[in-house]
């Protein structure tokens, strides 16, 4: 009988590591989209402040983020530099990453 009790203790506690590993590694795959969605947003806001795509730079960076699944709640823009901010829901949460792009100094 103390076996069967340590057999199930032990197969529980298994399950709630493997539970916490999938969830740890469902974070990170958004973490990795939502960062990717930033960097693209503001490269394309960029794009739209030098002159190389036509709009504005931060109705292009919302395209952008909204294509890739993300909702852009922040942009900015010093001269051709272009800071954008985006977030993904992720369960009760929202995951949010910064992006900056623009010509080198």
């Amino acid at each position: 009988m103390a076996g069967t009790v340590a057999s199930a203790g032990i197969a529980a506690i298994g399950a709630a590591v493997i539970v916490a590993a999938a969830g740890m590694g469902a974070a990170s795959v958004v973490a990795q989209r939502v960062a990717g969605a930033a960097d693209a947003a503001a490269l394309a806001a960029a794009d739209a402040a030098s002159g190389a795509v036509r709009g504005a730079p931060c109705d292009r960076a919302a395209e952008v983020a909204s294509a890739m699944g993300a909702r852009a709640y922040a942009c900015e823009l010093a001269e051709l530099i272009a800071t954008v901010s985006v977030s993904v829901p992720f369960g009760a949460f929202e995951v949010t990453a910064t992006a900056r792009a623009g010509p080198p100094p």
